[in-house]
């Protein structure tokens, strides 16, 4: 459920009026996402997302959002794209909540991707980051090593109650990557959340991006390996598909080859990502309140994974051409 903040006709109409998009015809709430109140709205000049920007969304982070959206559209990256209001701002208020209004981008999510697919979203992910250069906001990502720990300590005491033995086999891997992270390889303007749901596909054509909500600063093979992460496990038996990431990388090096330090580094980096939508799978699993409008997903999900990338030798075993193990 993805409608925290309900609106009425009264105050949808008000705030229309600050924009040159025509007269309300019709609005309902969308049921996917997790992070804000979406609703589909229909005006005299079309079809348009309205987001209420809930709590766990920093105001202060909005302008990079909406303006790395803006970015990546001059750029030729399909994506949604801000309407402006008629005093050229892009960020309004709405039933107490910051709101803005984006593009509807045609489309649909895909629930079992196969291996063509996987190869048009690492070219798409490498589009992106180049696309990316030059953007003039940065914003930090909140969620990499620096603040795993923060989050694992407010869920460590009850993580036993999961699995058995699960706080100090997470100890061990933080104390582990923390030890480990790379500090040197490519960074830019990452999505940092590019799962099936956010990438929409007409028939076997990738149509576009969405959800910029987690985009940050990092590095760019961090991104690339929430995607080998996202789309290259099965999801009924959890197990690695390597002609998805094959795939995958394949498609990503057809735009922007990965050099020799990111290569090496992809496993550490794919046991980071893993650890990272744990955590914070973990955290929700255990905090939130029964009858809460949240579908809860299983953060054992994101160790099985974690435990597959221990035993990854090199790149290979992801399916990057060229590489042995």
């Amino acid at each position: 459920m993805a409608v925290y903040t309900d609106i009425t006709e009264d105050e949808l109409g008000r705030f229309l009026a600050a924009y040159d998009i025509g007269a309300l015809v019709s609005y309902k709430g969308i049921a996917e996402g997790v992070e804000n109140s979406n609703f589909l709205l229909r005006t005299g000049a079309g079809v348009f997302i309205l987001t209420l920007y809930e709590k766990r969304v920093e105001r202060y982070d909005l302008p990079f959002f909406l303006g790395l959206m803006q970015h990546l559209a001059d750029r030729g990256l399909n994506c949604p794209l801000p309407i402006a209001r008629r005093d050229g701002r892009l960020l309004g208020d709405l039933a107490g909540r910051p709101a803005a209004i984006i593009s509807f981008l045609d489309g649909v999510w895909l629930r079992r991707p196969e291996a063509r697919h996987c190869h048009a979203v690492g070219r798409v992910l490498a589009e992106m980051h180049i696309a990316g250069e030059g953007f003039s906001i940065r914003r930090a990502n909140a969620l990499s090593v620096a603040g795993w720990r923060p989050l694992w300590n407010r869920a460590r005491d009850r993580a036993d109650e999961v699995r058995a033995g699960l706080a100090g086999e997470i100890s061990a891997e933080l104390d582990h990557l923390e030890a480990h992270w790379p500090r040197d390889l490519p960074e830019g303007v990452i999505h940092a959340d590019l799962f099936p749901d956010n990438v929409f596909f007409l028939e076997d054509r990738l149509s576009g991006v969405i959800d910029f909500y987690f985009a940050c600063n990092d590095m760019l093979a961090y991104d690339l390996s929430i995607c080998l992460n996202a789309w290259c496990f099965g999801k009924e038996d959890g197990v690695f598909d390597i002609g998805k990431g094959a795939a995958l990388l394949a498609g990503y090096q057809s735009v922007r080859p990965l050099s020799a330090a990111e290569v090496a580094a992809l496993p550490l980096l794919a046991r980071g990502s893993a650890l990272r939508f744990f955590l914070t799978r973990l955290y929700d699993w255990l905090t939130t309140p029964p009858g809460a409008l949240v579908v809860k997903k299983d953060p054992l999900e994101y160790l099985r994974y974690l435990q597959f990338h221990r035993r990854v030798a090199s790149a290979a075993d992801y399916g990057l051409a060229g590489e042995s193990a």
